[in-house]
């Protein structure tokens, strides 16, 4: 048995009726259209469609929808897809089929436009997962959070020499000590500290000198 067989798989899309052509050879410089193939009503084979997903990969299966019986199997690359639009519809496909190593092309068509629609939309969902877990983007460089501010840490500490006052409204505060203050500035001993209201002289003596 088929070891592909034995994974567990995931079904990614499912139609219910396809058809399946013979194409003819492409012609160089031109896309295929399904207008080339000849009656579209005559189809090669008919049946359904699953795009199955394993860990090896993901495959477009080919199936009778009554047995399962496979018809064909194509292998789909993200690098290198199997699967084309034609130039003339949006309900017809070329598939490349590839077995031990020889390789064929048939045409795919959907009754429907709204079951090819979704057909893509399948396509370009599983094309977008594997590229990006193939190509998962780079770590960004590590940047310092905005909480923690740039430069050096200032040193708010009281140095040598340095003062600093504290003013208590309604009473005068201590003369400070000559210095330089906590904000650099140069203190001087004066009556009163922190913008105060100096005191008064005492009033002169009420009696007369005899």
């Amino acid at each position: 048995m088929d070891v592909l067989d034995e994974e567990v798989e995931s079904i990614l899309y499912i139609a219910r009726e396809i058809s399946v052509y013979k194409i003819p050879h492409l012609k160089a410089n031109e896309g295929h259209r399904a207008n080339d193939w000849g009656d579209l009503a005559q189809p090669l084979w008919k049946g359904r469609l699953r795009i199955v997903e394993k860990s090896s990969g993901a495959a477009l299966m080919f199936e009778d929808a009554q047995t399962g019986e496979l018809f064909a199997r194509a292998r789909y690359d993200v690098l290198k897809p199997c699967v084309e639009s034609v130039l003339d519809s949006s309900r017809y496909f070329v598939i490349r089929v590839e077995d031990a190593g020889k390789k064929a092309y048939i045409g795919m068509g959907f009754a429907e436009r709204t079951d090819s629609f979704d057909f893509n939309v399948a396509l370009q969902d599983y094309t977008k997962r594997l590229k990006a877990a193939l190509s998962p983007p780079s770590p960004s460089e590590e940047t310092p959070s905005p909480h923690i501010p740039a430069g050096p840490k200032k040193d708010y500490s009281l140095k040598e020499g340095q003062t600093f006052s504290i003013s208590i409204p309604g009473k005068a505060s201590k003369l400070s000590t000559p210095g330089t203050s906590l904000l650099g500035s140069s203190t001087q001993s004066t009556g009163n500290s922190g913008g105060g209201v100096p005191l008064l002289p005492p009033p002169p003596s009420s009696g007369r000198k005899k």
